[in-house]
């Protein structure tokens, strides 16, 4: 029977443990930590490019950062370096080196559609456009863009929004849709108005219990009667002074790919909820149940499930806050620190859903000692944080620094999440490889007695 050749990602999945001793020649797992033998270290360290100081805290089954399967960066227009992972509908993230920006310029803000970019979009022309209010509200309304900017107050606000999705890709086993790593997140400043403002003025009745969202986004199958997405948010988020109905972005229209003329900002929520091209809001006596609102989409299970369980529709809940996360922008994963200047800045952002970040950590040890980070509170509610630590590698060879929030209510990042069946709210730690250049030689056990204490036999 042929062999078939397998990526190491791939190998790694049916069976880690498997996969470490015939990759590396590692040793069973001892203490929640794999060693690895000399043979296995020295082949580890040549791959990544370098002796490995802390492979004793190293886990098992960990396929090192360096040896992360990257994806060609492909051109967008308007859309420098960002990677396409889907072209219909357009999705693309952007990687995380290109997110180091307090605030996230237009051109490096991910992109994550489900229909068409509408023509009025493309043509920048908003004549014509608007916005209808109407359902369980006692004074309907219809707005144009100029009644938006003149007959409300506006406001500025910078404000994160992150796809539902992001992290789908380190799944095992993997969730169909679009393999987001980490690059699906962005820090923006918006200009519009309070959702709560224009819900306010059409006099939302007691019964209302949801809002419903549409675009002008044409489906995918050209069908004027399917929405390609129809979602919406509790009152109680529609509420929220930071939810906005915008019409900038960055102090600019808002993009054709972002939403141009008008679309709603739920900051902190799936970015699903955040409709573009919007031309309706339907205050519902109901849980909206528009396209992409039932079924699995946008749910996760109500409870834990092992990988690979067929969950009833039924056991679904809505994603609502996203789970606190941060992200490394500085180094670039596989930097080299000079071998005669090893301290280093580490430095990224970090979020947490409806919540604020009240503590981040790094580590460069695979995790064995953590150095707390300086962290920057928000300029408003909703943006991420920026975070800094300086920390002085030890000597030469491959590293990889992990990064770790932790919100105000004291969640704090895994280091691996719990599975669930559409590849949501991957909040695992991020992590780099960073190399002090010169191979060096392998730590490996000189004495019996070193052998038996990094979990070898006699």
């Amino acid at each position: 029977m042929a062999r078939r050749e397998r990526g190491i990602c791939e190998l790694y999945q049916s069976d880690p443990e498997r996969a470490d001793r015939l990759v590396f020649g590692r040793l069973p797992e001892a203490d929640r930590r794999g060693f690895l033998k000399g043979a296995g270290l020295a082949a580890m360290g040549a791959i990544v490019g370098g002796a490995i100081p802390f492979h004793r805290d190293m886990p098992a089954g960990l396929i090192p950062a360096a040896l992360a399967e990257e994806k060609e960066a492909f051109r967008i227009e308007g859309k420098e370096g960002l990677v396409v992972l889907n072209d219909r509908p357009l999705n693309a993230e952007t990687p995380a080196h290109l997110l180091d920006d307090a605030i996230t310029p237009a051109d490096r803000h991910f992109v994550r559609n489900n229909g068409l970019v509408p023509e009025m979009a493309t043509k920048g022309d908003a004549a014509g456009w608007k916005l209808t209010v109407d359902g369980e509200v006692d004074r309907p309304l219809t707005l144009t863009l100029d009644d938006l900017k003149t007959k409300f107050r506006p406001v500025n606000l910078a404000l994160q929004l992150e796809c539902g999705g992001n992290g789908r890709a380190g799944f095992n086993p993997p969730a169909s849709g679009n393999q987001w790593t980490v690059g699906a997140v962005g820090n923006a400043v918006w200009t519009g108005v309070p959702l709560r403002d224009v819900l306010n003025a059409a006099g939302v009745k007691e019964n209302a219990v949801y809002t419903g969202h549409y675009g002008m986004d044409p489906h995918l199958s050209g069908d004027p009667q399917k929405d390609p997405l129809s979602r919406g948010l509790p009152i109680w988020k529609a509420m929220d002074p930071h939810t906005l109905v915008a019409f900038e972005m960055n102090g600019q229209p808002i993009p054709a790919l972002h939403g141009f003329p008008v679309r709603i900002v739920a900051p902190g929520w799936a970015g699903s909820t955040s409709q573009k091209w919007l031309e309706r809001i339907w205050v519902r006596d109901q849980v909206h149940d528009g396209a992409k609102m039932t079924g699995k989409s946008y749910r996760v299970p109500a409870y834990p499930v092992e990988p690979g369980a067929n969950v009833p529709d039924e056991d679904f809940v809505i994603i609502q806050s996203m789970p606190v996360k941060s992200v490394i922008t500085w180094p670039k994963s596989g930097f080299e620190v000079p071998a005669d200047n090893r301290m280093i800045e580490v430095r990224g952002h970090a979020w947490a859903g409806d919540r604020a970040v009240r503590q981040m950590h790094i580590s460069y040890d695979f995790g064995a000692n953590w150095v707390e980070a300086e962290l920057a509170p928000p300029v408003n509610p909703y943006a991420w944080q920026q975070w800094r630590a300086r920390v002085e590698l030890p000597g030469r060879g491959y590293y990889e620094v992990w990064a770790r929030a932790t919100d105000d209510a004291g969640a704090m990042q895994p280091f691996a999440v719990a599975w669930n069946p559409r590849g949501y709210l991957n909040n695992a730690m991020h992590r780099v490889a960073i190399r002090v250049p010169g191979l060096g030689q392998p730590q490996v056990a000189e004495t019996e007695k070193e052998a038996k204490s990094q979990g070898g036999k006699e």
